[in-house]
Formats: structure tokens, sequence, C-alpha cells
């Protein structure tokens, strides 16, 4: 078993540690900047502390403890209601600049950018050798680069304090950098932490789990990505020039789209990472697998969780003891191809609507419990039907309720629940080399070179256990155009990539969430007669409203007051 230092320093050091203030408050542990930076624990603890944030956005409990970004899609369906929760205020399209129940969007990022501005103030002076400090600083680097582009992809340009730390007399006034200024420092601060880091392979066991080269890589190709986007590559909704400088690329330019691929080219190329594929133990096993096994070839970026049911807690099913927060919806289960690769909606597909589930792509049934889905049932001490059909006790569909006839299963072991006494060790997956894939498929078939994504798309459709068929192309169709493969690179972007916290960002900086959030997402009614059911594809009960505005969320109204020189996001 790897000896994780990380986690080791995390739970052992900062127990109490919980805050900045906390952490430097004389009043709760009488530490203070000089005692945390003339001794070496305390100096390794405070750079974790930094670590200890960074799956804020991917932490399915974050908001009022059950929600999360997929709720707020066309994904899937939030359990609770009410205009006090954070979820509905979102995809109700109710959010607003003086109704901004997420402040963590905002000062969560900022909190940790002063973080890693102190600690590269004050490591010179602490007690550790020349070369742990280098590793150090540039690890505190990609943290800062890591929270700024959560911040860039919610708000667009934000202003840059580079290593400023402010204290809390100042009076801080910034205007917002441009969008360019933002990747420009983004993209140069982890090319030169990438240049002081280890690779993964050159890190000892027990430093398991740290920054690494390749992650620095990793977040600079994400980061390109996201500015060769619709959105952010001339796609500004503003008439306003210069805010439209500050929100995204003011023109658009294919060589942004270049730069992405060759960005994730680089990460690719370096051979430090690799699909997990295990198609011997069952199709698709390797998918399944890769959220459950913490150490895995294909993590590059994860925070680590020892002894744990999160991902049960949260999405289990009530027979199963979990909160099932986050319910898949009809419209993504419909993304999900046949196992010959081929979508539904293909007459050449095989597809039946009497027998739905039947010879799907064996990523659905790892991501989704469907009717009479087994799962472990801790009552029983073995795997047990599911049934979600209409009348069926505790989880089952009804038509006036919240549920969708689905629940989640991604991440989850089927082999035990949030109200078993088992437990698993993973990391939440921040950064995968299966984004890395599917990064370079789109940006290289958005530079006019849909036959280099081929490859790519084949490599996951493999991996998931899908059929390569007579022409070896996993179902995909041949000589695709432009325009073709960018839906299908969508669409397996989607279901690849399905709760790991990508939809909410990914429909809004392709500019298509006003198509696909507005509007009533999809549910299934299953009826039961006898022995057979019927499927009847509904509406769910709550509506979605997007409003063009909403592609870039408001800077809090608090903040704008704070310091005035910042401009307000368009449309608020």
């Amino acid at each position: 078993m790897k000896k994780i230092l990380l986690i080791g320093c995390i739970i052992g050091l900062l127990a109490a540690c919980k805050t900045s203030d906390d952490f430097l408050d004389p009043k709760t542990n009488a530490l203070t900047e000089e005692t945390v930076f003339s001794d070496s624990t305390r100096t390794m603890a405070f750079l974790f502390r930094i670590y200890s944030d960074v799956g804020f956005s991917f932490n399915k409990g974050r908001w009022d403890s059950h929600g999360n970004t997929e709720e707020a899609t066309d994904d899937a369906e939030y359990r609770y209601s009410g205009t006090g929760q954070k979820a509905v205020v979102l995809y109700s399209g109710t959010v607003s600049p003086t109704n901004f129940p997420f402040f963590e969007f905002w000062s969560t990022p900022y909190t940790n950018i002063r973080r890693v501005n102190l600690l590269l103030q004050k490591l010179p002076q602490a007690p550790l050798s020349a070369k742990l400090k280098t590793q150090m600083a540039a690890e505190a680097r990609f943290l800062r680069a890591w929270y700024y582009h959560w911040l860039l992809i919610s708000f667009g340009g934000v202003p840059i304090v580079k290593d400023k730390v402010y204290d809390i007399t100042d009076f801080i006034n910034e205007p917002r950098n441009s969008y360019a200024e933002c990747v420009s420092y983004l993209t140069s601060e982890l090319d030169a932490a990438a240049a002081q880091l280890p690779t993964k392979n050159e890190y000892s066991e027990q430093d398991y789990g740290r920054i690494t080269k390749g992650a620095c890589l990793a977040l600079k190709a994400r980061i390109l990505l996201n500015a060769a986007s619709p959105l952010f590559n001339g796609g500004a909704e503003t008439q306003n020039a210069d805010l439209a400088k500050i929100v995204s690329n003011p023109t658009y330019d294919v060589a942004h789209w270049q730069k992405a691929a060759d960005a994730a080219l680089a990460v690719i190329n370096s051979n430090e990472y690799s699909l997990y594929k295990d198609n011997i133990t069952a199709p698709g096993n390797g998918f399944a697998q890769v959220f459950l096994e913490r150490v895995n070839p294909e993590y590059i970026f994860f925070q680590n969780r020892v002894a744990n049911r999160d991902m049960e807690g949260f999405y289990n099913m009530p027979t199963r003891g979990g909160a099932n927060n986050a319910m898949p919806t009809q419209n993504l289960v419909d993304a999900f191809p046949m196992k010959n690769g081929k979508a539904i909606t293909d007459a050449t597909s095989g597809y039946d609507p009497k027998n739905p589930y039947k010879d799907r792509d064996p990523r659905f049934g790892y991501s989704i419990v469907y009717n009479e889905s087994l799962y472990y049932l801790a009552s029983a001490n073995a795997l047990r039907p599911v049934y979600t059909h209409e009348g069926a006790a505790t989880d089952g569909f009804t038509v006036a309720g919240q549920t969708t006839g689905y629940y989640t299963r991604k991440m989850c072991d089927v082999n035990i629940s949030a109200n078993s006494s088992f437990n698993a060790n993973r990391g939440w997956p921040l950064l995968r080399y299966a984004e890395i894939l599917l990064n370079y498929a789109e940006a290289i078939n958005e530079t006019g070179k849909p036959e280099l994504a081929y490859p790519k798309l084949i490599e996951l459709r493999e991996r998931a256990g899908i059929e390569p068929g007579s022409n070896n192309l996993y179902g995909l169709k041949a000589g695709m155009t432009k325009e073709e493969m960018r839906e299908v690179i969508r669409n397996e972007r989607r279901i690849e990539l399905s709760f790991e916290d990508h939809r909410w960002n990914d429909i809004r900086r392709w500019k298509i969430a006003m198509a696909v959030n507005n509007g009533f997402n999809k549910r299934m009614r299953i009826i039961k007669n006898g022995t057979t059911y019927t499927y009847e594809v509904t509406e769910s009960i709550r509506r979605h409203n997007f409003r063009p505005e909403m592609y870039l969320l408001p800077i809090p109204d608090s903040e704008i007051r704070k310091a005035p020189a910042m401009q307000q996001n368009p449309g608020w």
C-alpha cells in the first residue's frame, strides 16, 4: 500500500486548522506567521492546507451539504426544492449579484491565492533544504494557478494580484485583468512550475499524491481549451469593447485551438499516463475501477480520500442509505450509445425502446442505476436489484415527485453502500488522462483536422468495452466533417466525464446552455404489469431557466462595492 505523505500531513497536522484564520490566529492555537514559518513541520502543514481545498468545486456536498453543479444542468435533477437551496438559484435562473448564495466560487480561490502568496513570501526563511523549498514553491505556484482557473471559467478575467500579500487593513481596489492577460499569466506560471517539479515516476512512494510536472501540463491544456472555446474565443455577450476584453479573447482566432491541441499533446507524448483498461474481468471494467482505486495510471491530479463512503452517501438510493441528491435524467441516459458504439437514434444500432437498457455502452451501467440494476443491500449482505418503477417501495418513481427513474452509480462502489460498514479508498478525479484525450480531440478537430481526433476517441471507446466493429472504428462514422465530429466529441465528453464537475462549464463554454438548459429535463416513468414493463418518457416537475448573462456568473455585489474598480460582468 502506498504511504501517502500528503494525507498523513493533512490529517495529522491540520485537524484543527481548517481556515486561514484559525491556522494563524493566536486566540485559537497561538500560531503566528513567525512560529509557522520558523518550523519545518508547520511550514509543510501550511502548504498542505492549501492542498486541502483543491476539490472545493468537485466536492459533492459543497452546497448546503447536498449540491453540485450537475444538478443545475440537463444531466441531473436536484432532490430538494425551495428558493433557499443553492442549486435551485442556479438552475432556476434567479441568481444575481445580490442573490449569490454560493460565495465559495469567489472566496475559496482568493483565500487560497493569498495563502500561496504568503507561503512564497515566507518560504525563504523556513528551515528546509534548498531543494525542498524549490519544489514547494513550484507546487504552490501550480495551486495558485489551479484556484485562478476556477475564477476564470466562472467569471472571465479577474484581478491578478501576482505575489502581493494583502493584509486585513489594506484597501483593495484592483481592476480586472483582461482575459488574455489572465491566460498568459497562468500558462507562464504553469510552465515555470513544471520546470521545477518531478514527473510522476520521479516522485518517491511517500510523496504519492503531490503535484507533478504532468499536472502542470494538464492544467495548462485545460486552460487553453477553455480559452479557445466559443464563449471565450470572441464570444463575449456584450457590445462594450473594453468589457469584451475582460471576459474573453475579443475576436475569434483558430490559433487558440491549435495552442490547446499542442498543450494536450504534450501531456499525451510525455507517456506518463494511460487509460485504466480492463475488458477481461468485464467489458469496460477499467472505466468503473479507475474511480475506486486511488493509485492508478490515469489520475493526473486528484484529491486523496481514505476509508470513506463519500460518493455512496451522496448518490445512493434510499434503500441503500444514500441521500440520492443528484438523479440522472433521461437526457443523459439517451446520450449513451449502444455497445456497438452507435447512437440510439441510429436505425441500425439495435436499440429497442421496449427494452431500453439492453446492449448499451458498458459505461451506461457503470454510471447509472436503472430499474433492476444490482447494487449492494446491507440487510442482505449481497447484491440485490434496485427497483425504480412506479409503485416500487422507497426507490420507485412518482409522477408528482422529483425522482427521475434513475440513480447515480458513477464513482460509487457497487459492493458497498452508504449504510454499510465498508469503506472505499479513492481519490476524487480532478484531472485525469481521459479528459486530456478529449481535450486534444476537441481542439484538433476545431483546427479543421477531424481525422486526427479519431484515434483518441477510439482509445476511449475501446477502454469502455464498446465493440470494434468490422472497420475497427468502434461505432464511429467514417470520414466525418468537422461539424459532425464536434457533436460526437461533445457527446463522448458528456458520458465519459459525467458527474465529474464538467457539464455546467462545458455547456457554458460551448455556448449551448440556452438550447439545452432551458425547459424541463426528461424522466423515465416505468409501469410494471405482471412481469413486463412499459416505458414512458415524461418531463421533470421543475423548469430550468438559463439567460444569456448566465454564461458568466455575476461577481457578488459585496465584492464590487468593496472594489469599485472592478467592472461587473455583462448583463448583470
